[in-house]
């Protein structure tokens, strides 16, 4: 689901340390495309998934997790076939991914069906990452924001997780089945994170050397 975070994160630091202050009130109609607006779609269709989510009602949480998934994927699509890449869409459309996702765990473990030892881990490697990414801008030090394997993996089994999580429950369905699934992601969030802190360890290493 959508690009590397830290390629989304120093997008973001970029857009709103360079956005002039003189387009605020005005409009901007060629960032309102229509891939722009199926991601600002998609991120309002957070707080519904999230109240479907507490309300127990996972049929319909799933169902809103689907079209969204569907947004991600359509305005990628467009965007391309369109050429109509966008700054603001280089900054939303991860954000959009990040939010739908992190909002998930949050909420899965208030009710409960997720450990908060799980969402405490997955938030903390972001947040990390957030950080290290930040300094590096601030500092203007070249870091290299390829996508990984370890970074792909990671996301996929997460959003395979929440998916699960869902579905499941709204069958009423054991979750210990989960637990293969569990361990993996585990282990990938474990491993990436580890990872990109070595990268930045190294990098940090080389610019003081």
């Amino acid at each position: 689901m959508g690009p590397c975070r830290l390629q989304a994160v120093d997008n973001l630091l970029n857009a709103l340390l360079s956005f002039p202050p003189a387009v605020v009130g005005r409009s901007v109609p060629e960032d309102m495309n229509i891939p722009n607006s199926l991601t600002i779609l998609r991120i309002l269709l957070i707080p519904c998934y999230i109240g479907l989510l507490v309300y127990g009602r996972f049929g319909q949480a799933l169902i809103v997790l689907l079209v969204a998934g569907l947004t991600d994927a359509l305005d990628g699509l467009i965007a391309r076939l369109t050429n109509q890449h966008t700054r603001l869409g280089a900054v939303l459309d991860p954000l959009a991914d990040k939010l739908l996702l992190t909002s998930g765990f949050i909420t899965l473990s208030m009710i409960h069906l997720v450990p908060l030892w799980v969402t405490i881990l997955v938030v903390s490697r972001d947040v990390i990452l957030l950080l290290g990414t930040a300094v590096a801008h601030f500092t203007e030090s070249r870091v290299d924001l390829t996508p990984t394997f370890l970074g792909k993996g990671t996301t996929f089994l997460q959003l395979a997780y929440v998916v699960m999580v869902i579905f499941l429950s709204s069958r009423r369905i054991d979750l210990t089945l989960m637990l293969p699934l569990l361990f993996g992601m585990i282990s990938f969030t474990l491993l990436s994170g580890l990872h990109y802190l070595y990268r930045g360890i190294r990098h940090a290493n080389t610019i003081s050397g």
